[in-house]
């Protein structure tokens, strides 16, 4: 097997000068919403976050955002231009351009149509919608009884877009039960997922890990940013609509107050942006290059450390610097692989702990439960169950 590479990190200065940024495809850097960004909210003031430089966002869902919601020639272009984006950007496809920007535009899209969710649905979702969501929501004692009370609401408020929350042993879904027989276009489902997703990590206080996203919708040309916003996970072509997470967070209290939500309100869409996973970064690129070894033959951190001209003292020192550590990698590696292969019926539970590393089936059970919180025996009948 190659060795991996040295490789030069981009610091700050090197991004700067770089200017631009492209896609993971073409080895640029990645950064994506990862909760609503679909409202705005005139009473508050946005409360300025730290951001750095490199929070981007692709061009691709700038477009998508404005298809709907904003005439094209001169009305995109003076709204591109009132949020600070070079309207000439959606002419080049690897352009990225600033978060911050990006959820300005978000902003004032809601604020011109007063429609949240951009003119997706026959019905508006009327600016305010998602403050009465928050509302009605953090009043219950759990996330579970919190996401049936959002999605009730959202499914009055929406014709074309109504949720069922199901729980299935150790695993839960939210399912769009969808009238139409076409599929709504990606953009619609994953910016319907930003605010269900975004006020369920709001009111537990912590990111709710999704295991999967599957869309009845074919892939489009563009989902890197989606990948980064809710799971590597994504499955296109499906019979249903729905997002697939470990059960065990609905028991979760929700303890919000009120203060606490006028600031979740004045600092969104802003406060929910995260951070990009940096192809550039040392964690990214150790990561890539598990992925294309065996597990038995993946290196130890002495060897690792060697093999990119450095001490195992600085591997984990630069690596602590990304909030990472090399064992942290190689477990988000092995449940990567083995989501995808449970997804597999003609792939055996001892194949699949055997391609990841582990001794035998029952370990990887132990492990599997550990990531996802959910039962990889459970996992796999759901997701073929719906396929059959």
């Amino acid at each position: 097997m190659p060795a991996i590479a040295p490789h030069r990190c981009l610091t700050d200065r090197n991004r700067r000068q770089a200017g631009s940024y492209t896609d993971r495809r073409n080895a640029g850097p990645l950064c994506s919403l990862q909760a609503n960004t679909l409202l705005q909210w005139p009473t508050y003031k946005i409360e300025p976050l730290p951001m750095s430089e490199k929070d981007t966002i692709s061009i691709h869902l700038v477009g998508e955002a404005l298809l709907q919601s904003c005439a094209p020639g001169a009305a995109t272009r003076e709204a591109l231009n009132k949020v600070g984006i070079d309207p000439a950007l959606l002419a080049q496809p690897a352009a990225r351009v600033p978060a911050l920007a990006y959820a300005r535009l978000w902003r004032l899209l809601a604020r011109r149509r007063d429609d949240e969710f951009f003119g997706m649905d026959p019905r508006k979702l009327k600016s305010g919608s998602l403050a009465f969501l928050c509302r009605a929501s953090m009043a219950q004692p759990t996330l579970g009884e919190a996401l049936e009370t959002g999605l009730g609401f959202l499914s009055l408020m929406l014709e074309h877009l109504p949720a069922q929350l199901v729980r299935q042993q150790s695993l839960a879904e939210i399912v769009l039960l969808e009238p139409e027989p076409e599929p709504r276009r990606a953009f619609t489902y994953f910016c319907y997922w930003m605010i269900v997703h975004g006020v369920a990590c709001w009111l537990a206080g912590r990111r709710i890990p999704i295991l999967a996203i599957e869309l009845r919708g074919a892939q489009p040309a563009f989902c890197d940013d989606y990948q980064v916003m809710f799971s590597d996970n994504l499955r296109f072509d499906r019979p249903r609509t729905r997002m697939i997470f470990s059960a065990d967070c609905l028991d979760l209290p929700v303890k919000r107050s009120q203060e606490e939500l006028k600031r979740f309100l004045a600092q969104a869409p802003a406060n929910i942006l995260v951070k990009y996973r940096d192809p550039d970064s040392l964690a990214m690129r150790i990561k890539h290059d598990l992925r294309q070894r065996p597990a038995q033959l993946w290196p130890e951190t002495e060897s690792l450390a060697h093999q990119l001209c450095m001490s195992a003292s600085t591997l984990r020192r630069r690596l602590a610097e990304e909030g990472q550590t090399y064992q942290g990698l190689k477990d988000s590696v092995r449940k990567e692989l083995a989501i995808v292969w449970l997804a597999e019926a003609d792939i055996s539970f001892a194949e699949i702990a055997s391609r990841l590393g582990f001794a035998d089936a029952s370990s990887f059970y132990k492990a599997f439960r550990k990531w996802s919180g959910s039962n990889p025996g459970h996992y796999r009948s759901l997701i073929l169950t719906e396929a059959n």
